[in-house]
């Protein structure tokens, strides 16, 4: 029967628990143990909010299949959980108390404890207790571990000291970091993965009583404690209880500063005493302790004061805490002096341990609390997709960092940190942020300067959290639609992408890098170099990935023209990162066949470092270089010796350092090498301003998600809105028009958002602050009804609206052929039928990448590419309802099948459903007159260029392409399609005569 509270009547308990069992291994005044599962059927196989046990996993096949099963063998009652289990990613299953009755108060006992029937196949389990918060799925999660090396049945047991705070995910988190035990909400079993395996569980209860050694514990309030030269430093004691009670019993503190690099009586002042915590002291008591530091005159790095801590009556802290004294007087530490003498002077000083640290990225996750930020000499870290702290607010991403920083000020020379993230259409990690619509979106705006605008957004709610290193923009060419991260590209243009590269300007702000160390600019990184968007359908061999991460096969002519021109903008633009793609490269003719861009020096030294001259580094993809050939140390030398200057290694940190040394000691590697590589990092973090201010500057932090901010974003989802059809008119709206609304994405903001928002792969649904597209119509004061699946009647209404599309993906997951295709859902076919035979309609396109949909184009009465807009549905409405013109332009080709694919601008053979560059527009008239008209606007394009006009150009160009749009109605001819998208390309290369001419093809042959 389902439970309402865990404690029970001893008189219950008695009826329930066999003698054997009751008194377990505590001792005789030990509480009695208290149940929290039998598994004899009184809790249900549910979810929350009630009294449940429920699977889940990363995909499909990962969640495990259980039962309560019969066992006679089992060690309480007839029944035990049984299950079998196949994991590739993910999976387990957690018993959630009921979230509608209070949670349930564990603090009266040692630990938990359950029999498992071991299987003796060596791997870990893992055990996780949900802690305070709302409720199961709302909580904290405290983790630890058992190995299965066993045979049979075997009690486990775990006392509540082994549990450990996740730091690598949390559900909500951050309610307070304390395993409280007064507010549990249940369990959690993450089963072992890559293993067909089974097992069996019993008799989970409570044993033990929790005495005051085990339920309080001290803490300082930092790990160090960095002072300059002649200061004091002042360290926090804190004292703290298992269920904040007061403590009850004396706790005593004894300290003394003992070991480190400096020298007691020359750099600071010995101390040592005992703090006493008195019985009846309250949980969270704090008693400060102050070591003095000496000035001695003499230029130093940082020495070390450790403060040894003998804890008597609770548990000690993790870790001793250490006194910094900041280093001085040396010559990088000058802000006055030029950043080339500051590198110079302290790369001068580093040994080959502290130059490799510089050179590794670890993630976040993987360094726990940031004590091998510190043994390491770690240069930087990451927040992988959906790396974030708990709870995920910007203050909390602030205070991690820091902490981190804090750790990098514990070694010699006190170099910061750089963090990085990918922000790649806003703070995209961070809950509440403004979230932009993706490069594909922005692509279609033809708006260099919103795309400036928009990386100015980001830099700012970046910077204000912290990180100062923002892993964008992609200057990928997309080249086949198919592709996974075809809407991380701003076209399959070059000349289109090196347009929009404003947005590096937005980023870092001026190409000289003088505005890097403002608290509103970021170092950004241009990626994939080079060929990510040209990967051949069918070339990957990662995993079940069809096109991402496979070989791009071109000419030597084809690689400068189409994938490296926008890298060479990037470089004069000041960039000051670039990013290795995973895929190969293949060039015709070269005798090399398909080589990993990781490994491909000719390109990374040769032409990005020498030939385009590029001054910053080089940073590595996640865990690239495990994907070359041979061992682990070919695989560090040949990168490094490539051009890679420092290397994301998330989870393999220790031992990329290890055989980075190794390959140095032995000469794979040169001194020389490595001195450039940590060079180009010292560089960018002076730049940066990090020496001077490591920690987070959070004076922007009002700004995430303003107002403002939001305005940018609203502005480029308006302007991303591509017509690609609009018969009699139908769009704008008009406010007095009654309108149906339909579709799976009318009314999902993670829909409309996309993969990389909030997680790596993004997710259906509500899952961070702003408006459906839905929600910016009734905003926008239309009279809506609004019904999904189009199972509402609908008589009555003057026009239907039809949003429909794709489900959130990233990078290869995303790629067709993967699980995806590029037709819409039944569902979504359903609600376009069903709308669109009853009344006219206007169908929303959401997505990352063309669908197909010419089969339904005759019953459709206007239609709208609307990409991934974001955050902001209010954009879109405006462009519905006429509060701004549709003025968006494909900026990649529409196809009529799949299997046109490859299609793009420029194809000799080029007959699409929609060619690149088209896109109608509302609010505005074509322009009259055919081609005389089209004559007078070429002369004056010629004009236009003698004298260098742009606007001008562009202008005319635009008018031109109006009046042609207008002739060619829904007539899209191969005879058309061609020149018409050559046009464009050759407006965004500057020729706008020859764009008109090529426009005046086009409408003769309409």
């Amino acid at each position: 029967m389902p439970r309402a509270a865990l404690l029970v009547s001893t008189a219950l308990l008695a009826a329930l628990i066999p003698l054997s069992a009751a008194g377990g291994a505590g001792a005789a005044d030990d509480p009695a143990p208290t149940p929290v599962d039998r598994f004899e059927g009184e809790v249900p196989f549910a979810a929350q909010p009630a009294d449940g046990i429920f699977t889940w996993g990363s995909d499909s096949d990962d969640p495990p299949a259980l039962q309560f099963a019969d066992r006679a063998d089992a060690p309480e009652g007839a029944k035990v959980l049984a299950g079998t289990y196949d994991i590739s990613g993910y999976g387990g299953f957690s018993h959630d108390f009921a979230a509608t009755e209070p949670a349930h108060d564990w603090s009266a006992h040692q630990g938990i404890r359950f029999w498992w029937d071991g299987q003796d196949n060596g791997r870990k389990t893992a055990f996780e207790i949900k802690d305070g918060g709302a409720d199961g799925e709302a909580s904290e999660l405290w983790t630890t571990s058992f190995t299965d090396d066993f045979t049979g049945w075997k009690q486990i047991e775990i006392p509540f000291t082994d549990f450990v705070y996740r730091t690598d995910y949390q559900p909500v988190g951050g309610i307070d970091h304390v395993l409280g035990l007064t507010e549990m909400w249940g369990y959690a079993v993450t089963l072992p993965v890559g293993i067909q395996g089974r097992f069996a569980m019993d008799d989970v209860e409570l044993y033990g009583k929790a005495d005051q050694a085990l339920r309080a514990s001290v803490t300082t309030d930092a790990a160090v404690y960095p002072v300059k030269e002649g200061g004091t430093a002042s360290v926090k004691v804190t004292v703290a209880t298992t269920g904040s009670a007061p403590i009850d019993d004396p706790v005593t503190v004894a300290y003394e500063t003992t070991g480190g690099t400096a020298q007691a009586g020359k750099d600071y002042k010995a101390v040592s005493g005992t703090l006493t915590f008195p019985a009846g002291t309250a949980s969270g008591a704090t008693q400060t302790i102050k070591v003095p530091t000496l000035k001695d005159r003499s230029a130093e790095p940082a020495e070390t004061v450790p403060l040894k801590l003998t804890v008597t009556g609770a548990k000690a802290p993790a870790e001793t805490p250490q006194v910094v004294v900041d280093a001085h007087g040396l010559p990088y530490l000058d802000s006055r002096l030029p950043v080339k003498k500051r590198v110079a002077d302290l790369l001068s000083r580093m040994s080959l341990a502290e130059k490799v640290g510089q050179m590794t990225q670890a993630e976040r996750g993987a360094v726990g609390t940031g004590g091998d930020v510190t043994a390491y000499d770690l240069g930087s870290l990451l927040s992988g997709g959906g790396s974030t702290p708990t709870p995920n607010t910007a203050a909390a991403w602030a205070r991690m960092i820091d902490d981190f920083q804090l750790r990098a000020q514990a070694t010699r020379f006190q170099i910061p940190l750089i963090y990085g993230a990918d922000a790649v259409h806003g703070h995209n990690n961070l809950a509440g942020a403004t979230i932009l619509p993706h490069n594909i979106g922005i692509g279609a705006t033809r708006d260099p300067g919103l795309a400036e605008q928009a990386g100015a957004v980001t830099a700012s709610e970046v910077r204000a959290t912290g990180v100062s290193w923002d892993f964008a923009p992609c200057l990928c060419v997309t080249r086949d639609e198919r592709w996974g991260r075809s809407y991380e590209s701003f076209g399959e243009d070059p000349a289109l992408v090196k347009s929009m590269e404003t947005v590096i300007q937005g980023l870092q702000g001026r190409a000289d890098g003088r505005d890097l160390k403002d608290d509103d600019k970021v170092l950004a990184t241009a990626k994939h170099f080079v060929g990510d968007g040209g990967t051949a359908y069918g070339s990957s061999t990662t995993g079940t990935y069809t096109i991402d991460q496979g070989v791009t096969t071109v000419t030597r002519q084809q690689l400068e023209a189409i994938h490296l021109a926008p890298y060479q903008t990037a470089v004069d633009r000041g960039i000051g990162t670039v990013m290795p793609s995973y895929s190969s490269l293949d060039i015709v003719g070269d005798g090399q066949g398909p080589v990993k861009m990781h490994a491909r020096a000719d390109m990374i030294n040769g032409v990005l470092k020498g030939r385009m001259g590029f001054q910053g580094f080089v940073i590595s993809d996640w865990n690239a270089i495990d994907q070359l050939p041979g061992d682990y140390a070919s695989h560090v030398s040949t990168a490094v010796n490539a051009g890679v200057d420092m290397m994301m290694v998330p989870y393999s940190y220790q031992d990329f350092t290890k055989t980075l040394t190794d390959q140095v000691n032995a000469g794979g590697v040169s001194e020389r090498r490595i001195d450039d590589a940590v060079s180009r990092i010292l560089t960018q973090k002076f730049r940066l301003g990090l020496f001077e201010h490591p920690y987070a500057d959070t004076s922007n932090a009002s700004k995430i998600g303003s107002t403002g901010h939001r305005a940018v974003a609203r502005q480029a989802a308006a302007e991303s809105q591509v017509l690609l059809k609009n018969s009699d008119g139908v769009l704008p709206l008009k406010k007095s028009e009654k309108v149906y609304v339909a579709g799976s994405d009318a009314d999902d903001l993670g829909n409309q958002t996309g993969g990389w928002t909030i997680t790596w792969q993004g997710q259906s649904g509500t899952h961070t602050t702003g408006t459906t597209i839905l929600q910016g119509m009734r905003n926008a004061g239309g009279d809506v009804t609004y019904s999904q699946d189009a199972s509402a009647p609908t008589g009555g209404y003057d026009v239907g609206v039809v949003v429909v599309g794709e489900t959130p993906y990233a990078e290869g997951v995303g790629d067709v052929g993967n699980g995806n295709d590029l037709t819409l859902t039944p569902a979504d076919q359903a609600a376009v039928d069903k709308v669109c035979a009853a009344m006219k309609c206007a169908v929303l396109v959401v997505s990352g990448r063309p669908q197909l949909i010419g089969d339904r184009l005759g019953e459709i009465d206007a239609l709208v590419a609307s990409w991934l807009p974001g955050t902001e549905g209010d954009g879109v409405a405006d462009v519905l309802y006429g509060k701004k013109a549709f003025t968006g332009q494909l900026p990649v080709t529409w196809p009529k099948s799949e299997a046109q694919l490859p299609i793009n601008v420029g194809d000799a053979s080029y007959d699409p459903q929609y060619p690149y560059g088209w896109g109608l527009t509302t609010l505005a008239k074509a322009p009259k007159g055919g081609e005389a008209t089209l004559k007078a606007l070429g002369a004056a394009a010629r004009a236009a260029e003698r004298t260098g006009s742009d606007p001008a150009g562009r202008k005319l160009v635009g008018e031109a392409r109006l009046l042609v749009q207008a002739k060619i109605g829904q007539s899209v001819t191969a005879a058309v399609s061609k020149p018409f998208a050559d046009a464009d390309h050759l407006l965004l290369t500057g020729r706008y005569a020859a764009a008109v001419e090529k426009l005046t093809e086009a409408y003769r042959a309409a």
